[in-house]
């Protein structure tokens, strides 16, 4: 076998992606189809880590702790896992009750003061 055809079956042989849509592994990963109770959680909660992961978590929940070191959409953990939105639900989960992250609404749109408010004010300042 030539140098190119090995570093093609190895390549063959690491496939992360295929590995990581594995629904073997994702049921393992999520602790079965009555993986109990799930947080309430949606595509936009933010996630930030409260604590650095402890050794005994799962490879996953250690990546999500990892990454939420600065505020994340769980859509974005998802995205930057590439695992589903569901298997994402089930391990922040179980780093919820283990006090690891924490959840938080989103910014609400309809919070945020009106824009011409904030341009009256910002106009008043510059003519003190």
């Amino acid at each position: 076998m030539s140098d190119a055809d090995a570093g093609q079956e190895r390549r063959k042989r690491r496939q992360p992606e295929k590995a990581k849509q594995d629904p073997e592994r994702l049921y393992v990963i999520t602790g079965g189809p009555d993986g109990g109770d799930r947080a309430a959680l949606d595509l936009v909660t933010i996630i930030v880590a409260r604590a650095e992961p402890a050794p005994t978590v799962q490879p996953e929940q250690a990546a999500i702790v990892k990454l939420c070191t600065s505020p994340l959409s769980v859509a974005e953990v998802s995205a930057y896992l590439s695992l589903p939105f569901s298997v994402v639900t089930a391990l922040l989960t179980e780093l919820l009750a283990a006090e690891l992250v924490e959840s938080r609404a989103p910014i609400v749109r309809a919070a945020l003061p009106d824009r011409a408010l904030l341009e009256a004010v910002m106009h008043g300042l510059q003519k003190l």
